[in-house]
């Protein structure tokens, strides 16, 4: 199937940071805020799931979450995915399906550290499943502003540079 294609089929919608994605569940069971870190504003679904399409004409910005991520590879190409840790360790994992190459099929990106993804291949995309618990919130959400994150980590300029839009 074409990236077209399997963007209808699985009625995928723009993300804020780059690609396309559509959730895909969502928790029924709640966690009051009383019972969260502090940094949670309100409840939680225990858990969360979407569909994430990444194309190689695009990238995922710079940006994080409150919560662990998990990354499922599902079919295409390989996705480098680049982390900044809150003092300032660089690290990155390749996510696919070729387990000779040291692709990693399914990945945990930890609570509050920033990541971007971008397709290694100049051409194609790639399908993957996010996890978030407990469940994702657009309150739980930060994109990275090129300035302030730079001014932060001035030793990955070139990567935060590439990475972020703004």
């Amino acid at each position: 199937m074409t990236k077209a294609e399997i963007i209808s089929k699985l009625k995928l919608e723009k993300h804020p940071e780059g690609g396309y994605f559509k959730e895909t569940y969502r928790s029924a069971l709640t966690a009051e805020s009383a019972l969260l870190p502090s940094y949670f504003d309100g409840s939680r679904s225990f858990s969360t799931c979407i569909y994430f399409m990444l194309t190689s004409d695009s990238f995922s910005a710079f940006h994080r979450v409150n919560q662990d991520e998990i990354w499922h590879f599902y079919t295409g190409q390989t996705i480098l995915l680049h982390m900044i840790s809150e003092n300032g360790d660089y690290s990155k994992v390749k996510i696919g399906n070729r387990f000779d190459q040291g692709e990693i099929p399914q990945f945990v990106v930890p609570a509050k550290v920033w990541f971007s993804a971008e397709i290694i291949s100049s051409e194609g995309f790639a399908l993957v499943g996010c996890t978030v618990s407990p469940g994702f919130d657009f309150k739980d959400f930060e994109l990275a502003n090129r300035k302030d994150l730079v001014k932060k980590f001035p030793n990955h300029k070139d990567i935060i540079s590439k990475l972020t839009r703004v």
